[in-house]
């Protein structure tokens, strides 16, 4: 393979290989230069037409030839940026005005001339690939950090909660309220695990009254109802580092009706399940879309979600729910799914 440099003042043609095998043509000596376009089996070129060799021309391959051009040859791409360039070269003509530089250098220092063509695009991404290698590197690095800072502060929330239980009578009640609220804006203080409470029917127990304090404020603020999922996202989020499997939610909110928590998991008939407050009532709730679609005449469930600020798995629930009792009545077309009262 064969390397193009251009510089200020020269063409340079050299070997890959052998650095010393170097053949450069001053920039004057060019009459002009052309495209010709790849083909079947043809690369791309650049030919170059060259005035007639001065007669005080140094040593070369040859002392003289029959052409008065060269043909520049690119196998792999780069022509464009080298043409650009050259055309730079010419029309500013720099060689006129600065003096001509040492003679080119043929060692390890070659390759500090300015490259183009192939040359230059193959530094270009090398230097792009080692940057994305950089960035990705420091990436993990934050990373690792941020695991590190979560662990400390899963252990900062114990030992507070203990410290709290080993001196409950110094510390006063609105204290310890509000040191269990910063614990939970930290996240849960300390998690159930089947490490620290085993495996099977008590550890689900432990979890569904730890379940049954934390999302007694979350489900207040959004209405008395939450998918399923979105509990998940929210539990495991607040745990930290200890995950809880699906599995092991699904078995832990079962147990809420039967351990007398405020709290009850509730399927509809689509197979959709949700956690619910016990308060949660189900005629305010078809009280609730029934009021809203006769209001705005008629309503799709994106469009309740947005007025209730619910998702549109529950909104849609809460219309089901109200048609099958049968205060709604739908319009299923290519429009969607839009409830309306039913008069009838």
């Amino acid at each position: 393979a064969k390397i193009v440099l251009l510089s200020t003042h020269r063409l340079l043609w050299r070997d890959q290989k052998n650095h010393e095998c170097c053949i450069c043509i001053p920039l004057s000596q060019i009459i002009f230069f052309e495209e010709q376009a790849a083909g079947i089996g043809k690369s791309a070129k650049i030919v170059i037409h060259l005035h007639p060799a001065p007669e005080n021309k140094e040593p070369g391959p040859y002392q003289h030839s029959k052409y008065s051009y060269i043909e520049l040859s690119f196998k792999e791409h780069g022509q464009i940026e080298f043409y650009r360039r050259l055309t730079e070269e010419m029309t500013q003509k720099r060689w006129e005005n600065t003096p001509v530089s040492q003679p080119i250098p043929t060692g390890p220092k070659a390759g500090r001339t300015r490259a183009v063509g192939i040359v230059g695009i193959e530094r270009k991404l090398e230097e792009k690939r080692k940057e994305t290698d950089k960035n990705i590197s420091e990436a993990f690095e934050d990373l690792s950090k941020l695991m590190e800072k979560a662990k400390e502060m899963v252990e900062l929330s114990k030992s507070i909660a203990n410290k709290i239980k080993d001196k409950q009578g110094d510390i006063t009640e609105d204290e310890t309220i509000r040191f269990k609220s910063y614990l939970l804006s930290m996240g849960i203080a300390n998690p159930v695990t089947r490490e620290t409470h085993g495996s099977g029917t008590q550890y689900h127990i432990q979890l569904a009254k730890q379940l049954g304090d934390m999302l007694q404020a979350p489900l207040e603020e959004r209405g008395g109802m939450m998918a399923l999922t979105e509990v998940y996202c929210l539990v495991n989020r607040a745990r930290g580092m200890e995950l809880l499997s699906p599995e092991d939610l699904v078995n832990a909110c079962k147990m809420f009706e039967s351990l007398k928590l405020p709290l009850r998991l509730r399927v509809f008939d689509s197979g959709v399940m949700v956690v619910q407050l016990q308060s949660h009532s189900e005629e305010e709730m078809i009280a609730s879309a029934l009021d809203n679609v006769s209001d705005k005449g008629s309503l799709t469930a994106e469009e309740f979600a947005k007025l209730l600020g619910l998702s549109v798995l529950l909104a849609k629930e809460r219309l089901l729910l109200a048609e099958k009792m049968g205060h709604l009545c739908r319009d299923d077309s290519v429009e969607g799914l839009r409830f309306y009262p039913n008069l009838f």
